[in-house]
């Protein structure tokens, strides 16, 4: 079985997701978002091109980076997260091309991206499944192109806990990441340009503490 194939922690959890996604308004959607790629976006860092929304979810940052001018495709593990991410799309008029994807079949897509958006996603990957996984993004992105990934941090647990694993209250699994980890992950194919403490924040008002990782495609994609 190709390393593409294995699936990956948040693959077994694909019926929790299903779960979750039952009915719109999961915890953490929010339709605003997030000020961090806001001011990535606001401020130039990143342009309008290509882009990718890895867990999208019901859509709404997909939504976002298309009503500044990106051509997005958004995926997400869970069917149907993407019927919601669909319509929500369709309401707010504009014309997005989501597409049901366990992310370790990434490499399924064929394409290549300037921008890649992985907001909430790593903390799902269990660590021996990550190098595979952040190779395969990269192979995605055009040499000089964007990923922005963020993560659960360690420093962040509720419980003041150091452990590196929990699993949610709606049952999925947590690998909480330190910033030395996240650094020898991206390193080999990125150059990090922002690396630094900020918050999740959930629909009900919860809050994560969470490691933002802005970096660029440093070596030639494939393909590209």
């Amino acid at each position: 079985m190709s390393n593409e194939s294995k699936k990956t922690s948040s693959g077994s959890d694909k019926g929790v997701f299903e779960h979750i996604y039952s009915t719109p308004g999961a915890g953490w959607t929010l339709e605003r978002p997030p000020a961090d790629l806001k001011r990535l976006c606001e401020t130039g860092a990143i342009v309008p091109d290509k882009a990718l929304d890895i867990g999208c979810g019901e859509g709404f940052y997909s939504i976002y980076l298309a009503s500044r001018g990106f051509d997005v495709l958004g995926i997400d593990l869970s069917e149907r997260a993407i019927r919601h991410a669909r319509q929500n799309a369709e309401r707010a008029g504009f014309n997005i091309a989501f597409e049901a994807i366990d992310i370790a079949n990434l490499l399924r897509l064929d394409e290549q991206f300037a921008f890649v958006l992985e907001w909430s996603v790593l903390h799902h990957v269990a660590p021996p499944e990550r190098p595979q996984y952040v190779k395969n993004v990269a192979d995605l992105l055009r040499h000089g192109g964007k990923y922005l990934s963020v993560c659960f941090s360690v420093e962040g647990r509720e419980d003041d806990s150091h452990s590196t694993f929990a699993v949610s209250p709606v049952g999925t699994k947590l690998y909480y990441s330190s910033r030395d980890e996240l650094h020898d992950l991206f390193e080999p194919h990125f150059r990090i340009i922002e690396s630094r403490l900020t918050t999740i924040h959930g629909r009900h008002g919860q809050q994560h503490m969470a490691l933002l990782t802005n970096s660029i495609r440093t070596q030639a994609a494939r393909g590209g």
